[in-house]
Protein backbone atom coordinates (compact mmCIF):
# COMPACT_ATOMS: atom_id res chain seq x y z
CA UNK A 1 0.00 0.00 0.00
CA UNK A 2 1.04 3.55 -1.15
CA UNK A 3 2.34 5.24 2.60
CA UNK A 4 0.75 8.04 1.64
CA UNK A 5 -2.61 6.22 1.72
CA UNK A 6 -1.22 4.28 5.00
CA UNK A 7 -1.22 7.73 6.50
CA UNK A 8 -4.67 8.97 5.46
CA UNK A 9 -6.49 5.47 6.83
CA UNK A 10 -4.38 5.51 10.14
CA UNK A 11 -6.04 9.30 10.37
CA UNK A 12 -9.92 8.18 9.19
CA UNK A 13 -9.55 5.10 11.31
CA UNK A 14 -8.20 7.44 14.70
CA UNK A 15 -11.21 9.45 14.26
CA UNK A 16 -14.05 7.03 13.73
CA UNK A 17 -12.09 4.40 16.44
CA UNK A 18 -11.30 8.02 18.94
CA UNK A 19 -7.72 6.57 19.69
CA UNK A 20 -4.75 5.05 18.70
CA UNK A 21 -4.74 1.50 20.16
CA UNK A 22 -8.34 0.70 18.44
CA UNK A 23 -6.95 2.34 15.34
CA UNK A 24 -3.90 -0.27 15.84
CA UNK A 25 -6.38 -2.99 15.94
CA UNK A 26 -8.10 -2.58 12.89
CA UNK A 27 -5.26 -1.89 10.60
CA UNK A 28 -3.05 -4.49 12.42
CA UNK A 29 -0.30 -1.65 12.95
CA UNK A 30 1.05 -1.02 16.83
CA UNK A 31 -0.30 1.94 18.58
CA UNK A 32 2.97 3.44 17.97
CA UNK A 33 3.13 3.42 14.50
CA UNK A 34 -0.14 4.85 13.97
CA UNK A 35 0.90 7.00 16.12
CA UNK A 36 3.91 7.86 14.06
CA UNK A 37 1.33 8.00 10.83
CA UNK A 38 -0.50 10.80 12.57
CA UNK A 39 2.67 12.73 13.49
CA UNK A 40 4.81 12.28 10.10
CA UNK A 41 1.32 13.93 8.33
CA UNK A 42 1.15 17.12 10.61
CA UNK A 43 4.63 17.51 9.77
CA UNK A 44 3.53 17.67 6.49
CA UNK A 45 0.71 19.62 6.16
CA UNK A 46 2.13 22.01 8.94
CA UNK A 47 -0.99 21.87 10.91
CA UNK A 48 -2.10 19.83 14.10
CA UNK A 49 -5.07 17.54 13.39
CA UNK A 50 -5.71 16.01 16.46
CA UNK A 51 -5.79 16.61 20.12
CA UNK A 52 -4.54 14.04 22.49
CA UNK A 53 -5.96 13.33 26.04
CA UNK A 54 -6.38 10.73 28.57
CA UNK A 55 -9.81 10.50 27.08
CA UNK A 56 -8.78 9.44 23.95
CA UNK A 57 -8.09 11.91 20.59
CA UNK A 58 -10.50 14.75 19.43
CA UNK A 59 -10.42 16.37 16.01
CA UNK A 60 -8.79 19.77 15.74
CA UNK A 61 -10.57 22.88 13.27
CA UNK A 62 -8.14 22.11 10.93
CA UNK A 63 -8.20 18.13 11.20
CA UNK A 64 -12.02 18.95 10.72
CA UNK A 65 -11.42 20.47 7.54
CA UNK A 66 -8.55 17.90 5.91
CA UNK A 67 -11.08 14.53 7.16
CA UNK A 68 -13.37 15.24 4.66
CA UNK A 69 -10.85 14.97 1.89
CA UNK A 70 -8.86 12.31 3.51
CA UNK A 71 -11.73 10.07 3.71
CA UNK A 72 -12.41 10.82 0.08
CA UNK A 73 -9.23 9.40 -0.57
CA UNK A 74 -9.19 6.63 0.90
CA UNK A 75 -12.65 5.51 0.06
CA UNK A 76 -11.58 6.06 -4.22
CA UNK A 77 -8.68 3.91 -2.68
CA UNK A 78 -11.22 1.17 -1.63
CA UNK A 79 -12.90 1.36 -5.24
CA UNK A 80 -9.85 0.79 -6.71
CA UNK A 81 -8.79 -2.11 -4.53
CA UNK A 82 -12.16 -3.88 -5.38
CA UNK A 83 -11.91 -3.42 -9.04
CA UNK A 84 -8.39 -4.62 -8.33
CA UNK A 85 -10.25 -7.90 -6.87
CA UNK A 86 -12.62 -7.98 -9.90
CA UNK A 87 -10.08 -8.45 -12.57
CA UNK A 88 -8.70 -10.83 -10.30
CA UNK A 89 -11.80 -12.91 -10.07
CA UNK A 90 -12.16 -12.28 -6.28
CA UNK A 91 -8.26 -13.80 -5.33
CA UNK A 92 -8.63 -10.37 -2.98
CA UNK A 93 -11.19 -7.83 -1.25
CA UNK A 94 -12.48 -6.81 1.76
CA UNK A 95 -16.38 -6.56 2.85
CA UNK A 96 -17.39 -4.35 5.70
CA UNK A 97 -20.51 -5.55 7.06
CA UNK A 98 -22.90 -3.68 9.74
CA UNK A 99 -24.56 -6.24 11.70
CA UNK A 100 -26.43 -6.78 15.39
CA UNK A 101 -25.65 -9.38 17.76
CA UNK A 102 -28.25 -11.43 16.97
CA UNK A 103 -27.15 -11.84 13.37
CA UNK A 104 -23.83 -11.81 13.88
CA UNK A 105 -23.70 -14.54 16.31
CA UNK A 106 -26.27 -16.81 14.84
CA UNK A 107 -26.35 -16.43 10.93
CA UNK A 108 -22.73 -14.96 10.37
CA UNK A 109 -20.55 -17.83 11.33
CA UNK A 110 -22.59 -20.15 8.84
CA UNK A 111 -22.38 -17.83 5.83
CA UNK A 112 -18.87 -16.73 5.87
CA UNK A 113 -17.82 -20.68 6.62
CA UNK A 114 -19.45 -21.47 3.11
CA UNK A 115 -18.30 -17.98 1.88
CA UNK A 116 -14.71 -18.91 2.73
CA UNK A 117 -14.58 -22.11 0.92
CA UNK A 118 -14.88 -20.52 -2.65
CA UNK A 119 -13.32 -17.76 -1.54
CA UNK A 120 -10.87 -17.74 0.54
CA UNK A 121 -9.01 -14.89 0.56
CA UNK A 122 -11.66 -12.30 1.04
CA UNK A 123 -11.27 -10.76 4.20
CA UNK A 124 -14.24 -9.40 6.12
CA UNK A 125 -14.63 -6.10 8.96
CA UNK A 126 -17.76 -6.64 10.85
CA UNK A 127 -18.93 -3.85 12.92
CA UNK A 128 -21.46 -4.39 15.74
CA UNK A 129 -24.63 -1.88 16.67
CA UNK A 130 -27.96 -0.86 16.86
CA UNK A 131 -30.24 -0.14 14.21
CA UNK A 132 -29.68 3.39 13.66
CA UNK A 133 -25.59 3.14 14.20
CA UNK A 134 -25.88 0.58 10.83
CA UNK A 135 -28.02 3.04 8.91
CA UNK A 136 -25.80 5.60 9.67
CA UNK A 137 -22.53 3.03 8.78
CA UNK A 138 -24.57 2.38 5.50
CA UNK A 139 -24.96 5.96 4.12
CA UNK A 140 -21.86 7.24 5.04
CA UNK A 141 -19.78 4.48 3.11
CA UNK A 142 -18.49 3.11 6.53
CA UNK A 143 -19.66 -0.24 5.79
CA UNK A 144 -20.72 -1.67 2.77
CA UNK A 145 -24.03 -3.62 3.44
CA UNK A 146 -25.81 -3.78 6.98
CA UNK A 147 -28.36 -6.35 8.64
CA UNK A 148 -31.48 -4.36 9.71
CA UNK A 149 -34.70 -4.55 11.16
CA UNK A 150 -36.98 -3.97 8.10
CA UNK A 151 -38.69 -1.07 7.21
CA UNK A 152 -35.44 1.21 7.66
CA UNK A 153 -34.21 4.41 5.66
CA UNK A 154 -35.91 5.31 2.41
CA UNK A 155 -32.47 5.95 0.71
CA UNK A 156 -31.26 2.25 1.17
CA UNK A 157 -32.04 -0.49 -1.30
CA UNK A 158 -33.06 -3.72 0.53
CA UNK A 159 -33.49 -7.11 0.65
CA UNK A 160 -36.19 -9.08 3.12
CA UNK A 161 -34.40 -11.80 4.62
CA UNK A 162 -36.55 -13.21 7.56
CA UNK A 163 -39.40 -12.89 9.53
CA UNK A 164 -38.45 -13.22 13.38
CA UNK A 165 -41.03 -13.89 16.24
CA UNK A 166 -41.35 -11.35 19.56
CA UNK A 167 -41.12 -13.70 22.39
CA UNK A 168 -42.11 -13.28 26.15
CA UNK A 169 -39.24 -13.87 28.45
CA UNK A 170 -40.31 -14.70 31.77
CA UNK A 171 -38.02 -16.64 35.06
CA UNK A 172 -38.73 -20.10 35.63
CA UNK A 173 -41.03 -19.51 38.74
CA UNK A 174 -43.25 -16.46 37.00
CA UNK A 175 -46.87 -17.03 38.21
CA UNK A 176 -47.68 -17.06 34.20
CA UNK A 177 -44.62 -19.88 33.18
CA UNK A 178 -47.40 -22.56 32.84
CA UNK A 179 -49.76 -20.30 30.56
CA UNK A 180 -50.25 -21.12 26.82
CA UNK A 181 -49.75 -17.61 25.31
CA UNK A 182 -49.27 -14.65 27.39
CA UNK A 183 -51.98 -12.09 27.63
CA UNK A 184 -50.80 -8.50 26.18
CA UNK A 185 -52.54 -6.88 29.13
CA UNK A 186 -50.33 -8.64 31.55
CA UNK A 187 -47.05 -7.13 29.87
CA UNK A 188 -47.72 -3.58 32.28
CA UNK A 189 -47.97 -6.18 35.21
CA UNK A 190 -44.40 -6.67 35.84
CA UNK A 191 -40.88 -4.27 35.92
CA UNK A 192 -40.21 -4.72 32.42
CA UNK A 193 -36.78 -5.20 31.19
CA UNK A 194 -36.44 -3.05 27.65
CA UNK A 195 -34.73 -3.77 24.75
CA UNK A 196 -33.18 -0.89 22.15
CA UNK A 197 -31.17 -1.18 19.55
CA UNK A 198 -31.81 2.38 17.51
CA UNK A 199 -33.91 5.43 17.81
CA UNK A 200 -37.12 3.44 18.68
CA UNK A 201 -37.46 0.27 20.74
CA UNK A 202 -37.96 -2.73 18.85
CA UNK A 203 -41.68 -3.44 20.57
CA UNK A 204 -42.97 -0.12 21.13
CA UNK A 205 -45.38 -1.00 18.29
CA UNK A 206 -47.11 -3.78 20.60
CA UNK A 207 -47.61 -1.19 23.79
CA UNK A 208 -48.94 1.30 21.28
CA UNK A 209 -51.21 -1.02 18.94
CA UNK A 210 -52.82 -2.21 22.36
CA UNK A 211 -52.41 1.31 24.45
CA UNK A 212 -50.74 -0.01 27.59
CA UNK A 213 -47.38 1.16 29.20
CA UNK A 214 -45.28 -1.02 30.45
CA UNK A 215 -43.10 -0.44 34.06
CA UNK A 216 -39.67 -0.05 32.53
CA UNK A 217 -37.38 -0.70 34.98
CA UNK A 218 -34.13 -1.00 32.93
CA UNK A 219 -32.83 -0.67 29.01
CA UNK A 220 -29.97 -1.75 27.24
CA UNK A 221 -29.28 -2.43 23.80
CA UNK A 222 -27.41 -5.59 25.21
CA UNK A 223 -29.65 -8.98 24.41
CA UNK A 224 -27.78 -11.04 27.26
CA UNK A 225 -27.88 -8.48 29.86
CA UNK A 226 -31.87 -8.17 29.67
CA UNK A 227 -31.77 -12.45 29.97
CA UNK A 228 -29.76 -12.20 33.05
CA UNK A 229 -31.66 -9.95 34.73
CA UNK A 230 -34.85 -11.97 33.81
CA UNK A 231 -33.49 -14.86 35.04
CA UNK A 232 -32.51 -13.17 38.76
CA UNK A 233 -36.52 -12.53 38.66
CA UNK A 234 -35.79 -8.67 38.38
CA UNK A 235 -38.58 -8.76 35.35
CA UNK A 236 -39.80 -10.03 32.27
CA UNK A 237 -39.41 -8.60 28.60
CA UNK A 238 -39.84 -9.40 24.88
CA UNK A 239 -36.86 -10.56 22.35
CA UNK A 240 -36.47 -11.91 19.04
CA UNK A 241 -36.90 -15.40 18.95
CA UNK A 242 -33.29 -15.59 17.07
CA UNK A 243 -31.84 -13.76 19.81
CA UNK A 244 -33.08 -16.67 22.05
CA UNK A 245 -31.25 -19.50 20.14
CA UNK A 246 -28.80 -21.71 22.37
CA UNK A 247 -28.87 -19.30 25.72
CA UNK A 248 -27.03 -20.34 29.05
CA UNK A 249 -29.92 -18.84 31.02
CA UNK A 250 -32.55 -20.38 32.73
CA UNK A 251 -35.80 -18.88 31.49
CA UNK A 252 -38.77 -19.67 30.02
CA UNK A 253 -40.48 -18.10 26.45
CA UNK A 254 -44.32 -17.70 25.56
CA UNK A 255 -45.69 -16.74 22.13
CA UNK A 256 -47.88 -13.59 23.37
CA UNK A 257 -51.26 -14.25 22.59
CA UNK A 258 -51.50 -12.21 19.42
CA UNK A 259 -48.56 -12.99 17.53
CA UNK A 260 -45.90 -10.37 16.50
CA UNK A 261 -42.65 -10.41 14.50
CA UNK A 262 -39.55 -8.12 13.35
CA UNK A 263 -38.55 -8.28 9.80
CA UNK A 264 -34.87 -9.00 9.33
CA UNK A 265 -33.47 -7.74 5.57
CA UNK A 266 -29.88 -6.54 4.89
CA UNK A 267 -29.18 -3.35 3.18
CA UNK A 268 -27.16 -1.49 0.83
CA UNK A 269 -27.13 2.09 -0.69
CA UNK A 270 -27.29 0.47 -3.97
CA UNK A 271 -27.02 -3.22 -5.10
CA UNK A 272 -26.24 -1.92 -8.64
CA UNK A 273 -22.61 -0.08 -7.64
CA UNK A 274 -21.85 -2.75 -4.94
CA UNK A 275 -18.45 -4.52 -5.02
CA UNK A 276 -18.47 -7.95 -7.10
CA UNK A 277 -17.17 -9.32 -3.34
CA UNK A 278 -20.77 -8.33 -1.81
CA UNK A 279 -22.51 -9.49 -4.47
CA UNK A 280 -21.16 -12.93 -4.27
CA UNK A 281 -21.34 -12.72 -0.26
CA UNK A 282 -25.27 -12.27 -1.11
CA UNK A 283 -25.43 -15.35 -3.03
CA UNK A 284 -24.73 -17.29 0.23
CA UNK A 285 -27.64 -15.32 2.40
CA UNK A 286 -29.73 -18.81 2.55
CA UNK A 287 -26.74 -20.83 4.61
CA UNK A 288 -27.51 -18.78 7.55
Amino acid sequence: MDTNIQKYLAFVKTVEYGSFTKAAEILNYSQSGISRMINDLEKEWKVVILERGKSGVKLTSDGMKLLPHAKEICSEYEKLQMEVAELNGLQSGLIRIGTFSSVATHWLPNIIKEFQKDYPKIHYELLLGDYTEIEEWILEGRVDCGFLRLPTHPDLETIFLEQDQLLVVLPENHRLAKCDTFPVSALCEDPFMLLEKGAKAEISEIFERFDITPNVHFTTWDDYAIMSMVESGLGISILPELILKRVPYQIITKELEVPAYRKIGIAFRSKKNTSLAVKRFLEYLDYR
